[in-house]
């Protein structure tokens, strides 16, 4: 499964305007659940349910939220980029800007892990990074995501 599988146009936002990492998770939610409210529910539980166990914050101004939920029959990605860095608990202490929000079945257990080390290795390119926060706008960075491909970076 490829990250871009993952995730539509519409689920992609640059420039969010956030107050916090609660308000961060919330929207994140939103997006996942597409206008279901009762999903939308079930994910925010599961994002904030992971997030007590220890902050997804990778350092670099990167989190990968990510939870199960029986809510849930694919896998479904968010990816947001805030206009202003918000604490996420990342243990560089650095506020996050970059977020890929990820949820699947609660079935999905192989698939979960693969998935997370694909984020992680996106994130990992300082450059991808560069290009992401330098992105014009959602469509932008939405075919930075989908151009992406595990062992080497996106072009520039």
């Amino acid at each position: 499964m490829h990250l871009l599988d993952l995730l539509a146009p519409a689920r992609v936002l640059a420039g969010a305007k956030v107050s916090s990492k609660k308000r961060l998770l919330e929207q994140l939610a939103q997006l996942l659940g597409e206008g279901n409210a009762e999903r939308e529910r079930a994910l925010f539980d599961s994002l904030c349910q992971r997030e007590r166990l220890g902050s997804t914050g990778l350092g670099h101004g990167v989190a990968i939220p990510h939870g199960r939920s029986p809510a849930l029959t694919v896998a479904t990605g968010a990816f947001i980029r805030l206009a202003e860095p918000v604490d996420f608990g990342a243990s560089d202490g650095q506020p996050v800007d970059l977020l890929f929000a990820l949820a699947v079945p609660e079935h999905f257990t192989q698939q979960h892990l693969v998935l997370l080390a694909q984020l992680a290795e996106m994130f990992a390119d300082e450059g991808f990074r560069s290009r992401l926060r330098a992105a014009t706008d959602s469509d932008a960075l939405y075919r930075l995501v989908a151009d992406w491909r595990p062992g080497h970076s996106a072009a520039a």
